[in-house]
């Protein structure tokens, strides 16, 4: 008998000073069984991010031939994929041949190893890639109920998480603009 995703429900507070976008989400989210609840919350980030009419979450580690999240238009193009960890090259040259934009957000501890192997090639791709901070990422994940409301307030080049369990703030690196 196969594993059954644990189900999240997050109500989240939305306020983008980066590009004045504030917004109410309610999200309720899939964790997959091979997925850890650090990916999950990386998910959340790039949600939060990247927030706009027609965002969603795809089917993520069940379809390997989608990304994590994206945009499409009504006439069913792909404008944005996101991905979320470390994806082979070849996803991301595919990716960049479907999609209008493409972005990248890593944040295991092997991304750095990941980045210099790759960046050569992702270098010569239009996508864009942000890498997280993975303590930051960790700290997080220790925030998570199965139902709750958080606030996150992003600035700059980080967001700041407020939950009833306590607060952290979450930064990231740009490594490649598309």
């Amino acid at each position: 008998m196969a594993i059954k995703p644990t189900i999240y429900k997050l109500k989240i507070s939305l306020s983008d000073l980066n590009r004045n976008y504030y917004d109410t989400l309610n999200l309720t989210l899939a964790l997959h069984p091979s997925e850890t609840v650090e990916r999950m919350m990386v998910r959340v980030l790039a949600y939060c991010l990247n927030a706009q009419e027609h965002l969603s979450f795809t089917k993520g580690l069940s379809a390997i031939d989608e990304p994590d999240l994206w945009v499409r238009t009504l006439d069913d193009q792909i404008s944005l994929w996101i991905d979320i960890g470390e994806p082979a090259v070849d996803r991301i040259k595919k990716a960049s041949r479907l999609a209008r934009a493409v972005k990248v957000y890593c944040f295991n501890t092997k991304s750095d190893v990941w980045w210099q192997q790759a960046k050569q090639k992702i270098n010569q791709l239009k996508a864009s890639i942000f890498r997280f901070q993975w303590l930051e990422i960790e700290a997080l994940a220790a925030l998570v109920q199965r139902t709750m409301e958080i606030s996150v307030t992003i600035t700059g080049d980080s967001a700041y998480v407020a939950t009833e369990l306590g607060e952290c703030e979450v930064s990231w690196e740009v490594l490649q603009e598309a």
